[in-house]
């Protein structure tokens, strides 16, 4: 059984855009510029946001971090929106979710220029990436594919279950394992709620994805020998005897599982990490193509 470290990962890749940065300072040319708006003040999401701002700072890039109050109208955050839009300085933004509720969030996705989306959730992008064209792959499916690739992980005509279909993993990860390429050429089965006989689709799995935010889910009996076992879930849950009172758990029994897996992802420290890296890698694509537009 090998770890899919991808703490170690995201630290190579944050290595080599630091290089690109670099070599674009020599040049005399502008770093790429990352924006993140952040509605309100959820705990999960601010830290997260700081932490994509204080990678931006390793690396080199440019940042900014845009907070406005939970009770931020539509019609203001629309507004703002619109000013990243047309700010020729910012390569890429993201607008952090989940948004409070008097906010329409596909309203708000679909106001964010396709060529900033470094999230990659504008539809515009999504139909790309299902057509198999040059775009912004989401940052967590882009990280399992980065992982897979960089362990050399082979995925040709292997059955691959994905467990969860959420737009921001679960179906673009069931289309990217099936496109045409490497990682990819893999015969996909998406699975969901509604999922019949889940278990017995799990068992006859070469590659299982899990995506379903449900801790402990995807027990050792479930798995057949040798699985690859990706693990995107992420669950507080409480603990006591942590000094933060909880502790974070994957979809996985890592304990158990492990020990029949060939490769798996830990959690944290497993597609967590990957994420913002794959973000960053998004960011600098987009200060490039900026770049050869003119």
């Amino acid at each position: 059984m090998e770890v899919l470290d991808g703490k170690k990962v995201s630290n190579d890749i944050k290595n080599e855009i630091a290089d690109e940065v670099q070599k674009m300072k020599d040049r005399g040319e502008k770093v790429p510029h990352l924006a993140a708006v952040l509605v309100g003040n959820d705990g999960a999401s601010l830290t997260y946001v700081g932490s994509k701002v204080k990678a931006c700072e390793r690396i080199g890039f440019e940042s900014t971090l845009v907070k406005m109050p939970s009770t931020t109208s539509e019609v203001e955050l629309l507004a703002k929106i619109k000013e990243l839009n047309e700010d020729s300085n910012i390569d890429g933004f993201i607008v952090q979710l989940p948004l409070p509720p008097q906010i329409d969030t596909q309203k708000v996705l679909l106001a964010v220029d396709p060529d900033k989306d470094v999230d990659g959730f504008h539809p515009m992008n999504f139909g790309k990436m299902a057509l198999d064209m040059s775009t912004f792959i989401p940052a967590t499916p882009f990280g399992i594919l980065e992982l897979l690739e960089r362990y050399n992980v082979d995925t040709k005509g292997k059955h691959t279950v994905v467990i969860g279909r959420s737009h921001i993993v679960g179906r673009p990860m069931s289309i990217l394992m099936g496109r045409k390429g490497w990682p990819g050429n893999s015969t996909v089965t998406l699975t969901h709620s509604h999922t019949k006989n889940i278990t017995q689709i799990i068992s006859q799995a070469d590659i299982v994805i899990s995506a379903l935010g449900v801790p402990n889910f995807l027990k050792a009996e479930m798995v057949k020998d040798d699985a690859v076992i990706i693990d995107v879930g992420i669950t507080r849950v409480v603990d006591d005897s942590r000094e933060r009172g909880y502790r974070i758990v994957g979809d996985v029994d890592f304990e158990n599982v492990s020990k029949k897996a060939s490769f798996i992802t830990p959690v944290p420290g497993g597609v967590g990490p990957m994420t913002i890296a794959m973000l960053l890698k998004n960011t600098l694509l987009a200060r490039e193509r900026h770049r050869n537009n003119g």
